[in-house]
């Protein structure tokens, strides 16, 4: 089969033959439709991310739409290494219809970073039975924004959404959310701008998508003087971390804060548990709740899509 392939770490991938994948039990291959080039995409197959198993030649991509040999669109994913998406054929081990009036590309190109924020809305949901008041770090870029329409759907009280890019804190604004600007050239001002959002009502949960200095001036805005006694608990969630892999957690802020930090991805999070949450973040795409700006290359052409930047994702399709 025609496949994107990467042969080392670091390379751009190349479309070429690759061995067709093992067949399934009773789970007979399905034919690609669009796979999405997310970031953890780029990182696996780079070996940088820690789920990478650094085995080369491999064909990359967790995701995708596909087509099932009687002509249904489905949402899969999970291939067993070396196969990935990115190819004409996939054997997978699950799959999920995609509702009627579903853009499939929209889908291959957003579910990935949907889920990403979905899964640490869902959490809270099921724990305390609400969302709260919800701060999203990261929130113009395509998965902080997904997730601050999710927060939305999903009933928080009150969304806050912090990013660097104003038209799409505009954008975030017209469906009656806050926004902070995070300017780019003044991160001195981030925690002052940060704080101010959150003095009116302190967050129950953070989202952060970013991670670095970002998160230091959130550490800043929530860790206000004096002690909380009667503070609402702050979950603050870690997912993404395009502004730095690493930032300084103040001791005072876990003494004089009920906070809570963990992280939400693949290993902290079960495959089955994503799994178990795909159709109702699937059906977002159906209602319109959910949009994801796309650019289709197909596999001949792998190598730009991999080049690909701005808001939208590349999605690899077939030729």
């Amino acid at each position: 089969m025609r496949a994107a392939v990467v042969t080392t770490p670091g390379a751009t991938p190349v479309c070429t033959d690759f061995p067709d994948p093992e067949p399934g039990q009773d789970r007979p291959p399905l034919r690609l439709v669009g796979a999405g080039l997310h970031h953890i995409v780029r990182g696996l197959a780079s070996g940088r991310h820690y789920g990478s198993e650094q085995a080369y030649p491999l064909v990359p991509g967790v995701d995708a739409v596909a087509r099932t040999g009687d002509g249904r669109l489905v949402y899969t994913g999970f291939a067993r290494s070396p196969w990935g998406t990115m190819a004409e054929l996939l054997v997978t081990p699950f799959e999920v219809e995609l509702p009627a009036g579903a853009d499939p590309l929209a889908v291959a190109a957003g579910m990935n970073p949907a889920m990403s924020g979905w899964m640490a809305l869902a959490a809270r949901r099921k724990e305390t039975g609400g969302i709260g008041t919800t701060l999203v770090l990261g929130a113009t870029g395509m998965s902080g924004g997904l997730a601050v329409r999710a927060a939305m759907a999903l009933g928080a009280e009150r969304v806050v959404a912090a990013g660097r890019d104003p038209g799409a804190l505009e954008s975030l604004r017209g469906l009656g959310v806050d926004t902070v600007e995070l300017v780019a050239t003044a991160p001195d001002t981030w925690a002052a701008a940060l704080g101010a959002a959150v003095a009116e009502a302190r967050p129950t949960l953070v989202l952060d998508f970013v991670w670095g200095p970002v998160a230091e001036a959130a550490f800043a805005a929530l860790g206000t003087t004096g002690t909380d006694d009667g503070g609402a608990p702050v979950d603050y969630v870690q997912i993404g971390s395009l502004a730095g892999t690493e930032a300084a957690l103040p001791a005072a802020l876990l003494r004089s804060r009920r906070v809570r930090i963990s992280g939400s991805g693949a290993g902290s999070v079960s495959k089955a548990q994503m799994i178990a949450e795909l159709p109702e973040i699937i059906a977002r795409f159906g209602d319109g709740t959910f949009e994801a700006p796309y650019t289709a290359y197909p596999l001949s052409r792998v190598g730009e899509a991999w080049a690909h930047e701005g808001r939208g994702r590349a999605v690899i399709v077939p030729d």
